[in-house]
């Protein structure tokens, strides 16, 4: 469908395109979630055929009187943020079961209403896809990335570029620009105000829609800073709680978990799950999850960062590129069917992100920050992989250390270093 004609803006293509396609001829309905703003609606729209926006007034009074006649249009359908209408959910599974064709119904959301035991689960039904923000590959425009992920899982090895290296200004300024569609061509500063603002609906407005909550928003909003502080690691709910006690002192790490939880069902906060292979060493693989925000920018604005407190803090700035690199590789990695997860061990040996693909294929992940770090992330990953049962498992498909100001070259053990800028699906 023409979304200038619907929306007034050009369609942007995204990295999620190619497996909404192939979500569509496998099923009755699929199901688009993500956080607000991060371009469902658009990349929904951009594949239909025909659509209602639940949330329209003159619809919600359709709701009421002949919800069913919200269904009628040429497939795909579009039902964009059905949520608002949970009862929707078990109307359109029976449209889906009385229909021969896949593909009749696109729902969008950003925001997972509560279980409830009148509406069925979908299994067999719908497919799920989540919409993540833009990755560095999309908002750069870049789409003939030097180094694709799903290239290195089939074996292709990228041919050496010294001058691919970006500097260090470079990365902070990518870094700073928000992958969410309508805000990538925004200054810095417009940029920031306008997170900023996105952080106060988040804490003022979207959670209260999903529950009702006894704190002020200020709380929400300093969980989201405290979130951005410990983006990338494997936080615990007790230090969480101890950075909110400033502003709720006497909040406890139930209900601190209670609105990650919260969070995660706007979208907002994302858990990157360990991953547990069989080891031949004695160490015991840990199993907390590492948490991040939506996206690298929004993180920073909750942080008040900016590029000259960047610049001035590489420790806050590797740890914010360390969460761009996950959320570019679990963009990526969606399109092959991928899940990204992360290892750490007893001893300390850790992995920052590993790619498991459903025919068992995986790949190995160290970030660094500095281009000439790349060599300590080489020996890393291969201190890391020497203790996994490979026999147990099979060994990586490839190595990858992803920095920020590195060139582009395969070392003579097979290990692959490329800048973030480099990456592609």
């Amino acid at each position: 469908m023409d979304t200038v004609a619907v929306l007034g803006r050009e369609y942007r293509p995204r990295v999620i395109d190619s497996a909404l396609q192939r979500a569509l001829a496998a099923s009755g309905a699929v199901v688009i979630e993500g956080a607000r703003a991060s371009g469902k609606t658009m990349t929904a729209l951009h594949a239909a055929a025909s659509y209602v926006f639940i949330d329209d007034a003159g619809v919600q009074r359709l709701l009421e009187v002949a919800p069913r006649s919200l269904l009628e249009g040429e497939a795909p359908r579009l039902l964009d943020e059905w949520q608002v209408a949970p009862d929707l959910w078990n109307l359109v599974r029976r449209a889906v079961d009385s229909a021969v064709e896949p593909g009749r119904f696109i729902l969008t959301g950003s925001s997972v209403p509560p279980d409830d035991v009148t509406r069925h689960t979908g299994a067999g039904r719908f497919l799920r896809l989540r919409q993540r923000t833009m990755s560095w590959w999309e908002k750069l425009d870049a789409p003939t990335g030097a180094v694709s992920i799903s290239g290195l899982f089939d074996g292709d090895l990228p041919k050496t570029d010294l001058d691919a290296a970006p500097d260090l200004d470079t990365v902070i300024d990518n870094l700073l620009r928000p992958g969410f569609p309508a805000m990538t061509a925004l200054s810095p500063t417009q940029a920031s105000d306008r997170l900023r603002g996105y952080i106060d609906d988040v804490a003022r407005t979207d959670i209260h829609r999903i529950a009702d909550i006894r704190h002020e928003p200020e709380v929400v909003k300093q969980l989201i800073a405290a979130l951005a502080r410990s983006v990338a690691s494997e936080v615990t709910y007790t230090t969480l709680a101890a950075d909110i006690r400033t502003v709720a002192p006497a909040i406890d790490e139930e209900t601190v978990s209670n609105y990650v939880g919260l969070l995660q069902r706007l979208f907002i906060v994302e858990a990157q799950r360990p991953w547990t292979p069989a080891l031949r060493s004695r160490a015991r693989v840990r199993t907390s999850p590492k948490l991040h925000l939506v996206d690298p920018a929004l993180a920073a604005a909750a942080l008040g960062a900016g590029p000259q407190q960047l610049r001035g803090d590489l420790n806050t700035l590797g740890t914010l590129f360390e969460s761009a690199v996950v959320h570019d590789l679990t963009v990526f990695a969606s399109r092959i069917d991928g899940e990204v997860s992360h290892y750490r061990d007893s001893n300390n040996k850790e992995i920052d992100a590993i790619i498991t693909l459903p025919d068992g294929r995986w790949g190995a992940v160290e970030v660094k920050l500095g281009g000439q770090q790349f060599t300590v992330g080489a020996t890393s990953l291969q201190a890391v992989i020497a203790q996994v049962d490979i026999a147990a498992i099979g060994e990586p498909a490839f190595r990858l250390v992803a920095t920020g100001t590195g060139p582009i070259l395969v070392t003579d053990d097979g290990t692959v270093t490329a800048p973030l800028t480099a990456l592609a699906p």
